[in-house]
């Protein structure tokens, strides 16, 4: 579905299809990022497949990051904030989060001063602050990604997190990003859940041109082993930071209501993170130690996920979710909770089963339930990657974010001072 019809300010405009262009030459794509190039967090992935299909399809682009310009001086610059995390959390995110700024604004300043037709697509509220700040004139559009829930402020005073909820700085940040969105030329939301969660704290940010489009990635070739058969690492895989948000405990109770039935369920948790200490003393006082490994980062995940018969989560916040996505490119059932953007993702009693994340027992029920039926799992892993190739291979949503991003636009608002 596109809202591009009733949303644009002027008026529809034509989208460009491909090989089409609006004038001598189609305008190329500059992801504004203030992270490094590399990377293994979500917008990496997002912003990667994005610029892999481009690159395929023939469309110019380029990722611009603060270390884009003086990389030399940048890590005097940047290096007090690991001093200031120690001291005062909220003044290193206010060193971060200015220094990452300057830095990017004066590296998109130089590859936008001929004023050459370009669509800096930012990665956030920062970038996009950064971009309106050095573009040169009505050629250069600006369209931001809405990674984030409800509000950047909000991601930072988590619990446990760095700034206080409704305190100074989390007002300011709120306020510069009421300033910046309503001054882009459109916005990318991840998941229509992602867009409600910010028109609940800024209503206005509906007349600003928007498209829904989940994130895509490449399909995953499975694996099979020399007697025609999957290989299976163990039953249950999940990927993720090791942190609070991610929930793994949850899942070590879950297995541990499965044994209580009889059951003896495996799983492999990919990640780093904070907690890995805790899950590791937690997964021996469950005696699970058989059951559980915790195999770190690896680089190679996705090719190990169609060693599994499942895939686990138990995350409780979520804008979107690649690795539900991943886990469908490789055709695993998905087992999650009904929470957020997940039931846009994956459909219960299709290609995943929702479970409760306030009772382990129920969500061992549903787990060995699928478990134990061969038929349902089947059918639940044909489901998932039908749904991948259907919604989320990224020759499908690449597509859908090239007709967005490189649209003409009949008016360019102007910049917020």
């Amino acid at each position: 579905m596109t809202h591009r019809d009733v949303t644009r300010r002027g008026g529809a405009e034509p989208v460009l299809g491909e090989g089409q262009s609006s004038g001598a030459s189609a305008p190329s794509v500059i992801v504004a990022t203030i992270f490094r190039e590399g990377g293994e967090t979500g917008v990496h992935t997002h912003f990667g497949q994005l610029r892999g299909y481009l690159e395929r399809h023939g469309t110019g682009v380029s990722v611009v990051t603060p270390f884009s310009w003086n990389r030399t001086l940048s890590y005097p610059v940047f290096a007090p904030r690991l001093v200031l995390r120690r001291v005062s959390p909220p003044a290193a995110v206010v060193w971060y989060r200015h220094w990452h700024e300057v830095f990017l604004y004066r590296a998109l300043r130089q590859r936008l001063a001929d004023g050459r037709e370009q669509v800096i697509y930012a990665q956030g509220p920062l970038e996009a602050r950064a971009a309106l700040r050095a573009r040169r004139g009505p050629r250069q559009r600006v369209i931001m990604a809405v990674h984030f829930r409800a509000s950047q402020a909000d991601e930072h005073a988590e619990p446990g997190r760095e700034i206080k909820r409704d305190g100074a700085l989390y007002r300011a940040m709120r306020q510069a990003e009421r300033e910046v969105i309503l001054h882009v030329d459109g916005l990318v939301y991840v998941s229509g859940w992602a867009r409600d969660a910010l028109l609940g704290w800024l209503p206005e940010a509906a007349d600003v041109p928007f498209e829904v489009i989940g994130n895509g990635v490449t399909p995953v070739a499975t694996t099979v082993s020399v007697q025609g058969e999957r290989e299976q690492l163990a039953d249950l895989v999940t990927v993720g930071r090791l942190d609070e948000a991610k929930n793994h405990r949850f899942l070590l109770d879950v297995l541990v209501e499965a044994r209580r039935k009889g059951r003896r369920v495996t799983l492999d948790i990919y990640g780093d993170g904070p907690l890995r200490r805790d899950l590791a003393r937690r997964i021996s006082s469950l005696d699970l130690d058989g059951q559980v490994r915790l195999l770190g980062f690896r680089a190679d995940v996705r090719q190990q996920l169609p060693a599994y018969r499942a895939y686990a989560h138990a995350s409780y916040a979520e804008t979107s979710s690649l690795a539900i996505i991943e886990a469908m490119a490789a055709g695993l059932p998905v087992v999650a909770a009904a929470i957020g953007p997940i039931p846009e993702l994956c459909k219960d009693g299709a290609e995943a089963r929702f479970w409760p994340l306030d009772d382990a027992a129920r969500a061992a029920a549903a787990l060995l339930e699928l478990l134990e039926s061969p038929p349902a799992l089947a059918a639940a892993a044909s489901a998932a990657r039908a749904r991948f190739e259907r919604d989320y291979d990224i020759d499908v949503v690449g597509a859908r974010l090239k007709s967005f991003l490189l649209a003409d636009s009949a008016s360019v608002p102007a910049q917020p001072a």
